[in-house]
């Protein structure tokens, strides 16, 4: 069995905390592991704030998050439609499973370390296990996703409805 939502959202700050609380619901029902839930709960919150600050020229417009639960697996996409990356680097080497592909990658520079802005992306990186940031193709805008490798609580609905 698999799990998959998406979400269109207010470019606001009040929509960051719904698409979390959408996440954590979904996966503590499926039966993940709760640091798992948490990794993954505060990664889509930096992607989500990424989109809500960075996502677009007018005050005001949308952001999608979509999730997929697939056996062992959460990929997290968050699209917006703002300006997108400039200049390119590949993040650190990261889990990617050996049958997958990765997508073209598109990163901003490295913030400072002493920096209050900019360390969502790095966030995301250090919690998850293969990040891929691309702009949009065709159109305005950046893609951030994210998989992480599930772990189950014991006797979770998920892995034992496939």
């Amino acid at each position: 069995m698999s799990i998959w939502w998406s979400l269109q959202l207010r470019r606001e700050a009040a929509s960051v905390p719904l698409a979390r609380r959408l996440l954590l619901g979904t996966m503590e029902t499926a039966g993940v592991d709760p640091d798992i839930c948490y990794d993954l709960s505060v990664a889509l919150s930096e992607a989500c704030a990424n989109a809500v600050e960075h996502g677009g020229d007018a005050p005001t417009g949308d952001y999608r998050v979509t999730a997929f639960i697939d056996g062992d697996t959460c990929r997290i996409e968050v699209t917006d439609s703002g300006p997108g990356f400039r200049g390119a680097h590949t993040p650190a080497p990261s889990h990617t499973p050996a049958d997958r592909t990765p997508a073209p990658v598109r990163s901003p520079a490295q913030a400072p370390a002493d920096a209050e802005d900019g360390r969502g992306l790095f966030l995301i990186e250090a919690l998850t296990d293969h990040v891929r940031y691309r702009n949009r193709t065709g159109r305005r805008g950046a893609v951030v996703s994210f998989d992480k490798i599930l772990k189950w609580r014991e006797g979770a609905a998920l892995p034992m409805a496939s």
